[in-house]
């Protein structure tokens, strides 16, 4: 891999990291607009709690952590660590199964012919 997309890859991950810690804590308590519809329609009385809603991350934040605020950048830190860790291990297994695009048949990706200047 270059030194360029390297960079590029940390100073992406940095920002995520940046963003999820220091403006996770003002996203709004407002309900979402699914949950303003349901009221508006009367039907949110028949709401029931989803599968992982006693999840530790459920609800925007981290059960055990007594600030709310804090929750919350745990939460997006999480988060974002998650989604590019998932997303590193896709990439990096596409790369092992899938070689480079325009190696020639019976040759592995990144290897050099015999006697190709280096």
């Amino acid at each position: 891999m270059r030194t360029n997309t390297k960079l590029f890859i940390v100073a992406g991950l940095l920002v995520g990291l940046a963003l999820a810690l220091f403006l996770s804590p003002f996203a709004s308590g407002s309900p979402d607009g699914l949950e303003k519809v349901a009221a508006e329609e009367r039907f949110d009385g028949t709401v029931r709690d989803h599968d992982t809603a006693d999840s530790p991350l459920a609800d925007y934040g981290v059960e055990g952590v007594g600030n709310e605020k804090l929750g919350k950048a745990l939460a997006g830190l999480i988060g974002v660590l998650l989604t590019f860790g998932v997303g590193l291990g896709l990439f990096a297994g596409m790369r092992v199964l899938g070689g480079k695009p325009n190696a020639p048949p019976g040759r592995s990706a990144g290897s050099e012919p015999a006697g190709a200047p280096s």
